[in-house]
């Protein structure tokens, strides 16, 4: 299982968010390069349509992959008021023959992006990972050199961890709680909550660019 929020933050301020990211986390950022195709199953799959994610790490030497299938959302009496998304999330390493594999099985590319940023991985209270991202398309097959932004100024945050059945409501208290720091440049909700930027950021990543981010948590 997974527990996420998402948010945006404008790109003018991601430099104060990642002076202050390095001061919560107390750890230095990884960069971030990833080429994600979305594959959609074929009707030779069954009725129920079925989605799985490949992702290519190009900040590697030699480029790994991955496949991510997202599961649905945690349901039942209470879900609807925990402030973090709790989902299931299966995931692999596979091979770069991974594409043709798929291909060959009837899935469809669907669509594609490149994700460009820096990511922090961290303990408190629970592995936490925090990514900020610019989210670009293709505007041509599998080319990432040519990508350009889907929504220039402004990029995607998203707080992470891991979790299970016996320690969800632990791990979403350590998200919540993490994400109550970064409230002055951003808001972060479940995906798909449209939140929208945070009216005072300005003031926030001054005070921050002024004082080198040394808060501490």
């Amino acid at each position: 299982m997974e527990c996420v929020v998402q948010g945006i933050i404008e790109t003018q301020h991601v430099e104060a968010l990642e002076i202050l990211l390095q001061g919560l986390c107390g750890v230095h950022r990884e960069r971030l390069r990833i080429h994600e195709l979305c594959l959609k199953s074929g009707p030779n799959l069954g009725l129920a349509a079925s989605e799985v994610r490949l992702l290519c790490d190009l900040e590697q030497p030699e480029p790994t992959w991955t496949v991510r299938h997202i599961g649905g959302a945690m349901r039942g009496a209470g879900a609807e008021q925990i402030p973090v998304l709790v989902r299931t999330l299966n995931e692999s390493k596979v091979s770069k023959n991974a594409l043709r594999f798929f291909y060959s099985l009837g899935y469809k590319l669907d669509h594609e992006l490149l994700r460009v940023g820096f990511a922090f991985h961290f303990q408190k209270g629970a592995q936490i990972t925090v990514t900020v991202s610019s989210v670009n398309k293709m505007l041509k097959l599998h080319a990432t050199d040519e990508a350009v932004p889907v929504t220039p100024g402004i990029q995607l945050v998203e707080v992470t961890a891991p979790a299970s059945s016996e320690n969800y409501t632990e791990v979403v208290a350590a998200v919540s709680s993490f994400c109550e720091y970064l409230a002055p440049l951003l808001h972060l909700s479940k995906p798909g909550v449209s939140t929208g930027v945070v009216p005072t950021a300005a003031a926030a990543a001054a005070s921050l660019m002024s004082d080198g981010g040394g808060t501490t948590l």
